[in-house]
């Protein structure tokens, strides 16, 4: 990754700890702020598994270090294949900052403390939850559909060939 594109990840790490720190500190675990009742709140949440909660039931000893090493990988994957990028592919540099810095972010938590902090709720009224999330998840997400978007406009020569 080229070196400017490491400042989007340092921002993101930087913006996920510093709201992370916040709603540590202005949420608990019994405060609940609406911010668009009905849709949005923010409620503290502690995961202890990946994504959306996954595996967070799943109880191990071995649990910490396996996600701290799928963490390691994916980031040792992301810096191979930025060095291997155009410089010209503006977009998917920043798409894989974005990632970097997201999974940076939770890799932190997860090292630090031990669980990863989620605190945004998204929610249709009382009838559909999503799963509580952070600035990081969310910055993962937008990296990969970065990534996605990227890949349309810029197809590698084998889909090239076989159209």
């Amino acid at each position: 990754m080229r070196n400017k594109y490491y400042l989007v990840a340092v921002l993101i790490v930087a913006i996920d700890h510093i709201t992370k720190l916040i709603a540590r500190a202005d949420l608990g675990y019994d405060r609940v702020v609406d911010i668009i009742p009905g849709y949005l709140r923010l409620s503290f949440v502690r995961n202890s598994g990946v994504a959306f909660g996954i595996f967070d039931s799943v109880q191990s000893a071995w649990k910490p270090y396996i996600l701290a090493a799928m963490a390691i990988i994916a980031l040792a994957v992301i810096i191979f294949y930025s060095v291997r990028m155009p410089r010209d592919r503006i977009l998917m540099q920043v798409a894989l900052a974005s990632t970097m810095g997201g999974i940076l972010g939770n890799f932190l938590d997860r090292i630090f403390r031990g669980y990863v902090i989620d605190f945004i709720e998204f929610h249709i009224h009382e009838s559909f939850y999503w799963p509580n999330f952070n600035v990081a998840d969310s910055a993962i997400t937008v990296g990969i559909a970065l990534l996605l978007i990227d890949t349309v406009i810029h197809p590698t020569v084998e889909q090239i060939a076989e159209q």
